[in-house]
């Protein structure tokens, strides 16, 4: 591994901002967070629903009443599929979650504050939904649509029970520190530079309404912030459900406002969508050529308004926002390839090749002794339609990685590996 960095200054770390804090494993979710009406219930659906456009024969299911796991869209797994016409597929899914609905005061415990709360608590990523479409059959919980007073509600309340468990941080690391260095409890204890700092820092972030996420933190105040378990520590990508006429035109009066908002709070993925057109193209799901149809007839809507190009050509953005979340959780996969299966294998960026082996099963981490590897575009320019990697091997590209190896996006792997019963004594 390369040597770590001496000196403690925040780093540039782009989508790794907000995934610094979270937990190190594989299966991490997204939840969906935003006021009732807003379509979180629809959009999960559709989210799950497209999970068996991706691969009818994978057994997804719904988890709970409000837990889904959707199919991450990979062109790269479905290539290697069609080569290798295997008796089993294995998709890489992310499970996302359609948490309950939020309203002010929910930090105190109105509405369902609590039972929102548990719930964020338990995902790893929050998907914040916000409302920008004029329906009067769908009733908005303050009677008017406004997404910048959603959006204030919404990470005003996260904030809020961000500050009242900030209220106990203090008194806490306080006492652990007395009690670890034998002081009296009216003294003052000695604390670290680290935690005085962000301590400071997430206060100030969070008495202006701005996630922790976004901040810039040394690796040691990290250290102490996910100590605290935070709410607003988890990343998060801005989803905005338009009316079906204001998505095919790609625009609102609200986007360059929720942008503007967005960028004041830290900054943030926006992804511009709607629930209204994506319901009518699903509905259409088991008829492609209507389908074709829909998407002709909105690209023709746009046109008919004299907007014309390929930026506005009509087509679905569920795979790019399950693909976002998978990204702001800082997910990646790597491809297991035979004639009995193709399986994708979901592991976080930055993963050396033991504990990715690790992955497909604990003795193959343990008793790791290689990874032989293939990148998957090399795999497509040289295989000839073969599948085998006989010819990426004659082409030297089929390469040989130990326990240093970072794992890339994409890799085709066979993990070589040996355990030994332990011998009695």
């Amino acid at each position: 591994m390369p040597p770590k960095k001496k000196n403690a200054e925040p780093e540039d770390l782009g989508a790794m901002r907000a995934a610094r804090f979270g937990r190190v494993k594989n299966d991490l979710s997204m939840g969906f967070v935003g006021l009732p009406n807003v379509g979180k219930s629809t959009l999960t659906n559709l989210l799950a629903g497209a999970a068996h456009a991706e691969a009818a024969n994978y057994p997804f299911c719904t988890i709970d009443p409000n837990v889904v796991q959707c199919v991450v869209p990979d062109q790269k797994f479905k290539y290697l599929a069609k080569t290798f016409k295997p008796s089993s597929i294995v998709p890489a899914v992310l499970k996302v979650t359609d948490i309950a609905g939020l309203i002010k005061g929910a930090s105190e415990g109105a509405g369902l504050g609590n039972a929102f709360l548990s719930h964020i608590a338990a995902v790893d990523g929050i998907f914040h939904l916000v409302r920008a479409f004029d329906a009067d059959e769908v009733v908005h919980v303050d009677d008017s649509v406004d997404p910048i007073r959603d959006l204030e509600t919404i990470e005003g309340e996260l904030c809020l029970k961000d500050l009242a468990t900030l209220g106990g941080v203090l008194e806490t690391e306080q006492n652990r520190v007395r009690k670890e260095k034998g002081l009296a409890r009216g003294a003052e204890p000695p604390l670290t530079e680290s935690f005085k700092n962000a301590y400071d820092k997430v206060k100030t972030l969070l008495d202006n309404n701005t996630p922790i996420q976004t901040g810039e933190f040394t690796s040691g105040e990290v250290e102490c912030i996910k100590d605290w378990h935070m709410i607003t520590t988890k990343p998060q990508v801005y989803v905005v459900n338009m009316s079906k006429k204001n998505f095919i035109r790609k625009g609102s009066k609200w986007l360059p406002k929720i942008q503007e908002w967005v960028k004041a709070h830290g900054g943030g993925q926006i992804i511009p969508m709607s629930c209204e057109f994506e319901q009518e193209y699903f509905d259409m799901k088991d008829d492609p050529d209507s389908q074709k149809a829909y998407l002709d007839e909105c690209t023709q809507m746009a046109a008919d308004m004299g907007l014309k190009g390929p930026a506005f050509a009509a087509k679905t953005v569920i795979p790019r926002i399950i693909r976002s979340g998978r990204a702001a959780l800082c997910l990646q996969s790597f491809y297991t390839a035979g004639p009995k299966e193709v399986r994708a294998w979901t592991i976080q960026v930055g993963t050396l090749a033991p504990q990715a082996a690790g992955v497909i099963h604990t003795d193959f981490e343990r008793g790791f002794i290689k990874a032989e590897v293939a990148n998957f575009d090399d795999f497509k320019a040289l295989h000839g339609g073969a599948a085998s990697m006989a010819k990426v091997k004659d082409n030297g590209k089929y390469k040989q990685e130990g326990k240093t190896y970072v794992m890339q996006e994409g890799d085709i792997v066979v993990f070589m590996h040996n355990v030994t019963s332990k011998k009695k004594k």
